[in-house]
């Protein structure tokens, strides 16, 4: 009677290091990559891609012809995530940072870039990428889910007044649930504070400085995030009933917002927060928000509605 085979392990350390040495290495490689706006080359290896990721079994499911393939283009993902998720699929395992540690830094994206450099100013608007969230982004698209719950479970531990509103955007865009109740009671705590009174238009320069040199880390309302919000995500943390902000001085918030995104839907957003009803039925009265500070115009707000 034959006995049953056991199965025996050797090191993984020794391993993961060989298989971490083909990352991006031409050696043996059957298909290149053009990748990011930057167009940076990557090589990697069919099989093995094509095994760890249903996207790339059917983008890579076609034969390559005679003579040398074409590169595949992805030019939405940024070199460095991708390369992420190379890793990943290559070790299963990963190094995540919270900023980019590469030298090309996408700098501020989409709308806030080009606002920027419609006022000369491209190269002020150039902070730290935040790498974590451009991997986890990659992660969500190419449907990996152990590499996008890591990601996640980066996030939280390393969130922060810098990272918060650009981890909302991300979880809204992708409806990551539980990431945006967990950005948005990260707000909700660290938003006591004196926002700026920015009225528009100031001196570029002058903008600059204030957002960048915020002289209390806890501002997360003041960060570049917060001005590169989409109109869903500003508003999903408009309906918010506990912010612990002045009425006036998030209207200030908004109405700068509104100055960098340049889109026209201030009064759309603040309708959904201002004095905004509870939970009762109609006919309540009306309710300052945490954080508003007492008016004389607020003893009209005990009237029963009409």
């Amino acid at each position: 009677m034959d006995t049953p085979g056991l199965v025996v392990h050797g090191e993984a350390a020794p391993f993961s290091t060989a298989l971490r040495s083909l990352i991006n290495n031409c050696l043996y490689s059957d298909v290149r990559f053009v990748v990011g706006q930057e167009r940076q080359e990557v090589f990697a290896h069919r099989c093995l891609l094509a095994c760890r990721c249903n996207f790339f079994q059917r983008l890579l499911s076609q034969e390559p012809g005679p003579g040398v393939p074409s590169p595949v283009v992805l030019s939405t993902v940024p070199a460095e995530a991708f390369l992420a998720v190379l890793e990943f699929l290559y070790t299963n395992s990963v190094k995540l940072h919270r900023h980019s540690v590469s030298p090309l830094g996408r700098g501020l994206g989409g709308r806030g870039r080009e606002w920027a450099e419609g006022r000369g100013n491209s190269l002020l608007f150039q902070p730290p990428t935040l790498q974590v969230l451009e991997v986890l982004t990659a992660a969500v698209e190419y449907g990996l889910e152990e590499l996008r719950e890591l990601c996640l479970e980066f996030v939280v531990k390393v969130l922060d007044v810098e990272l918060v509103c650009e981890a909302l955007q991300v979880a809204v865009t992708f409806g990551l649930g539980p990431l945006q109740e967990c950005c948005i009671a990260f707000i909700e705590t660290h938003s006591q504070v004196q926002l700026p009174i920015f009225i528009f238009p100031t001196p570029h320069v002058s903008f600059c400085y204030s957002l960048t040199h915020s002289s209390d880390p806890q501002e997360a309302l003041r960060t570049r995030g917060f001005l590169e919000l989409s109109a869903p995500a500003l508003l999903f943390m408009l309906r918010s009933d506990k912010l612990g902000v002045d009425e006036a001085e998030l209207v200030l918030a908004v109405r700068n917002w509104a100055c960098v995104s340049a889109v026209e839907q201030i009064v759309e957003a603040w309708k959904c927060h201002a004095l905004r009803r509870g939970d009762a039925a109609q006919g309540a009265v009306c309710r300052r928000r945490r954080g508003t500070l007492p008016r004389e115009h607020h003893r009209f707000l005990d009237l029963p509605l009409k």
